[in-house]
């Protein structure tokens, strides 16, 4: 006689537990290659000083992946970010250097701006091309690969353009790109009032809806995990002192602007009406063109919206080199793909998970630093990041076969 009792199973577990377990499969992966690393190179990975290199390697990434995730979602996919953020990141170190000279903050800020919105230009360019035309944004964006590489070369004539002002260079984490220990304090006890303030309001909210809710014991439990992450990450970015004044550097410039584009992107995508049609087309695109979702300018929406983040990341890539060059930002597309599809976003459209996104950013960043130190060859770093798109790849396409069963 079969028994009827039924054991639970590891994912039911999870959603009782309200957690993702892809992101719980994310968070672990990157705790073990952060381990084995800090073993590998005998107590360097894990130092202070290293976590603060790694978390602004991580930037270009972090700030383009929710883009491509919006992309992806959609059914598309953009081959061209790695050659815009080459391309507008040399058009703002021209701008910076021959027509802008100031070295002011206003001056960073008008060069940044207009390197935003050439980066949206061209993201609404390949957008118009892909949504009119119904050309695949394959084709469109590996043609926007080389016309933009191309572009960037000349630009200056395959000039490398140095160097850039000093305010401009706050941008990519230099010397003076971080906003020091009682800041990155603010800063943090800001996250944690967001974090707190974030958790009740979902609470009140699913009680409001007759939704379930974790026990308060396992709440609190979840809510002080978050805070001891944030304080653990001021703790670290405090402890790599400044090598002229010894002073704490605190939190570099480009890993605030990463985590601001990241509050913002999850932002649109669960509480506006834009991040709501995106997911809905990438669902069902026929049923969202029922509906009356306009979807040629959706699509036009979100190019020009990877196109900004794009030209961003240019500017953090440009400032942390203090110098223009033509080859900034190659490859760069594979990285930001490979950190979306690892982060859980379905090549086939339709879901992907900002958050996710995020630490397949970070895990990507870990495998390339922690190669760094153990001084692997860049021919080596390529197979592994290859290997590693492959995997994240295949996973995906045997999660989709489990689904339709």
């Amino acid at each position: 006689m079969q028994s009827s009792v039924r054991t639970t199973s590891r994912p039911d577990r999870l959603n009782q537990l309200g957690l993702d377990g892809r992101l719980v499969f994310m968070v672990l992966a990157i705790a073990g290659i952060w381990i084995l690393f800090h073993l590998f190179t005998q107590g360097t990975f894990m130092s202070a000083r290293n976590l603060w290199n790694l978390s602004v390697q991580t930037a270009s990434v972090g700030v383009m992946v929710s883009g491509m995730v919006l992309v992806i979602v959609m059914r598309n996919i953009d081959l061209s970010i790695g050659s815009i953020l080459g391309f507008t990141g040399m058009f703002m170190a021209v701008v910076n250097t021959r027509f802008i000279t100031a070295d002011t903050w206003w001056g960073t800020l008008l060069t940044l701006l207009l390197g935003l919105l050439l980066g949206a230009v061209v993201g609404a360019l390949q957008g118009t091309w892909i949504a009119r035309l119904a050309v695949p944004s394959f084709i469109v964006t590996l043609g926007g690969l080389l016309i933009f590489r191309g572009g960037a070369w000349l630009l200056t004539s395959g000039q490398t353009i140095a160097p850039l002002t000093e305010n401009y260079q706050v941008l990519g984490g230099g010397l003076n790109g971080a906003i020091g220990g009682p800041a990155s304090w603010a800063v943090g006890l800001l996250l944690m009032a967001a974090i707190v303030a974030s958790d009740l309001l979902t609470r009140r909210q699913r009680e409001r809806r007759g939704l379930p809710n974790r026990s308060m014991g396992l709440q609190l439990l979840f809510t002080g995990g978050s805070l001891l992450v944030v304080l653990g990450f001021i703790l670290v970015m405090n402890g790599y002192p400044d090598p002229r004044t010894g002073l704490p550097r605190g939190m570099p410039v480009p890993v605030l602007i990463m985590l601001a584009v990241t509050a913002v992107m999850m932002w649109v995508v669960r509480s506006t009406r834009f991040g709501r049609y995106v997911y809905a087309y990438g669902g069902n695109p026929e049923a969202a063109r029922l509906a009356g979702i306009n979807t040629e300018r959706l699509t036009i929406a979100v190019f020009a919206l990877m196109g900004t983040l794009a030209a961003l990341a240019g500017a953090i890539q440009t400032a942390r080199l203090n110098a223009g060059t033509n080859s900034t930002g190659t490859l760069a597309e594979l990285s930001v793909i490979a950190a979306a599809v690892i982060g859980g976003t379905s090549l086939a459209g339709g879901t992907g998970s900002i958050p996710g996104a995020f630490l397949g950013a970070l895990l990507m960043a870990s495998l390339i630093n922690g190669m760094l130190l153990l001084d692997l060859s860049s021919a080596w770093q390529n197979v592994v990041q290859g290997l590693v798109l492959m995997l994240a790849v295949t996973l995906d396409v045997i999660a989709q076969k489990r689904r339709t069963r």
